[in-house]
């Protein structure tokens, strides 16, 4: 089973680029993790140019997991049906770079917590991959009725049936609208978890400045053996586990995801060539400094 590991956007993680106070660029995000989540999409699709110059920032192998656009994951709800299909169509269009060049690795559905586990919704997710063909997707499902005993079960083997991939997310799990953490191979090509943090206090907060409390969490080495050790254990084996790093209101998602990469002796393949300024992330501080000139 192949590992990989990634962050949400590229350009909050002054850890890539030994803490300079600046947005990191793709480039030297790809130096070091293979994939990067990108919600953009989620509010506006961006011009094929925008997708294309992505694409010559990175190596070939580089992988992109972008969201679903909140028209297609009915965080509009009463949207005509002949209105979605064209949403659809249109995402499709927007993303024929990263399907041409085989650098998209699924599309994130993230839904909201009312999309719960009743028949128009349980329906909408055929329409889904009605409307996407074979192209890869996962769901992140945030409603608790999808867990509930006697549910959960069918769930997976819909998505098997489906071929989606659902993703198992870590959150604040004592809130009364939380969902289990629960890891299940329902695509043989594809697992994938993503870590939002466990900021009790931020994950509540619905203020204006939700962002910055959300997500505030670094996740400790006992907690990051606990996931390398789910990891480990899941079965059957998919050909590749992502883990999506979301804990990054205050810039722990970088750190975090190396940690992991460290605990579990994962080396990524395909990365782009370091910059020799950068060399000293890994190297470390302890005298062995490699000076070009």
């Amino acid at each position: 089973m192949k590992i990989t590991m990634g962050l949400t956007t590229w350009t909050e993680h002054p850890a890539l680029i030994n803490g300079e106070q600046r947005p990191v660029t793709l480039n030297e995000y790809a130096q070091h993790l293979p994939t990067v989540e990108i919600d953009t999409f989620f509010y506006a699709l961006p011009q094929m140019a925008t997708i294309q110059n992505w694409l010559s920032q990175v190596p070939s192998e580089f992988q992109f997991i972008i969201k679903a656009h909140q028209g297609m994951t009915l965080h509009q709800r009463n949207q005509e049906k002949g209105e979605l299909a064209l949403l659809f169509q249109q995402y499709r269009r927007t993303i024929a770079p990263l399907i041409a060049t085989g650098q998209l690795k699924t599309i994130l559905f993230q839904f909201p917590p009312y999309f719960d586990a009743e028949v128009k919704d349980i329906e909408y997710l055929k329409l889904v991959r009605d409307w996407l063909g074979d192209l890869p997707i996962a769901i992140e499902l945030r409603n608790n009725s999808w867990y509930r005993p006697g549910v959960v079960d069918s769930l997976v083997s819909y998505c098997q049936d489906l071929q989606f991939t659902l993703v198992a997310a870590d959150e604040p799990h004592d809130t009364v609208t939380s969902v289990p953490f629960y890891l299940a191979t329902t695509n043989p090509k594809l697992a994938m978890i993503r870590l939002h943090g466990r900021n009790r206090k931020g994950w509540d907060n619905a203020g204006k400045e939700w962002r910055k409390t959300r997500t505030l969490y670094r996740y400790t080495q006992e907690e990051l053996a606990g996931f390398a050790q789910k990891i480990s254990q899941v079965n059957p084996q998919p050909q590749e586990l992502c883990v999506i790093f979301n804990n990054n209101s205050g810039g722990d998602a970088a750190p975090n995801a190396l940690q992991l990469q460290k605990l579990m002796g994962v080396k990524f393949s395909g990365l782009a060539p370091r910059d020799p300024q950068q060399l000293d992330l890994f190297w470390g501080w302890s005298g062995l400094r490699i000076m070009l000139y």
